[in-house]
């Protein structure tokens, strides 16, 4: 068990929003014998939870194209083996840049869902009106088939996430795809940095390591599920902002980083996450 560490004072209106600086603090959190989950108890109110990400600003463009990049490299080789025809729907899709990534990779029909109206209205002209605005629900869905959908880095905030990936199953044409990307909280680097790694965070409900997601996506229904770790490409500056250092030394790092034309330096890291590609079976 880990004892909540929570300071109300401290969180802002980049609280719950995506690649923000952390603030290092996490709701109390337990371990299950069985799958190797750990997971909030007690778990915060999912309605609050919720007008929490609707309300939260959005300052990570730059990142969220670096991200999109890396997610569509990783997809590279199993689009092919995709059905031919269907959607591609992104849950949590931020300001849509993976939407853009999945276009260049021949899907043509995109869509998304995003709570967070700042990260939204950040999307492109041409892909907001693809994103829906909310919380992820499969009635939103049902119309269209979906021969992709990709979940990254939003398990972790998910109060349940079993029914949101067994919605997902349910949803997908047969042979088609969950794609999911989260935290590994039993990666090396995650496991050095014990409670000083950003992955302990209040937005994260819970945090898997590949057992535990393995363990989820078969429960949802899914079959010939590929889970291992990947390495993320992001600029020099946003490396340090997820550093585990005081908030002054940090932001003056970065300054000084930027000031020499170093900070949007791409830098290629092994940080600790996962990324899973979890097939729906064809039907007999």
């Amino acid at each position: 068990m880990l004892d909540e560490r929570f300071d109300p004072a401290s969180l802002d209106q980049f609280a719950f929003a995506s690649r923000k600086l952390p603030e290092f603090m996490h709701w109390r959190l337990l371990q299950c014998p069985v799958c190797d989950l750990l997971f909030a108890s007690p778990a915060p109110d999912p309605e609050a939870l919720a007008e929490a990400y609707r309300a939260a600003e959005y300052d990570s463009g730059e990142e969220s194209r670096y991200a999109a990049r890396t997610y569509g490299e990783l997809l590279g080789d199993v689009a092919p083996r995709l059905p031919q025809s269907g959607g591609a729907l992104d849950v949590g899709a931020g300001d849509g840049a993976f939407l853009r990534v999945l276009r260049e990779l021949g899907f043509d029909d995109v869509s998304g869902v995003e709570p967070s109206h700042a990260a939204r209205e950040a999307a492109d002209p041409s892909i907001r009106p693809l994103i829906r605005a909310g919380v992820f629900s499969a009635e939103d869905f049902q119309a269209r088939p979906q021969r992709l959908i990709s979940a990254l880095h939003i398990v972790e905030h998910l109060a349940d996430p079993l029914a949101v990936f067994r919605d997902a199953h349910a949803l997908l044409q047969d042979g088609g795809v969950l794609f999911v990307a989260c935290h590994d909280r039993r990666a090396p680097l995650n496991r050095l940095l014990g409670r000083r790694s950003a992955i302990y965070d209040i937005e994260h409900l819970q945090l898997f390591s590949g057992r535990s997601l393995r363990e989820l996506l078969e429960r949802a229904g899914f079959h010939d599920v590929e889970i291992r770790r990947y390495r993320n490409r992001y600029p020099l500056r946003y490396w340090l902002r997820l550093a585990p250092l005081g908030l002054r030394a940090k932001l003056a790092l970065i300054a000084a980083l930027d000031r020499v034309r170093v900070g949007s330096t791409p830098l290629t890291l092994p940080v600790g996450n996962l990324v899973a590609v979890a097939w729906r079976q064809p039907s007999p």
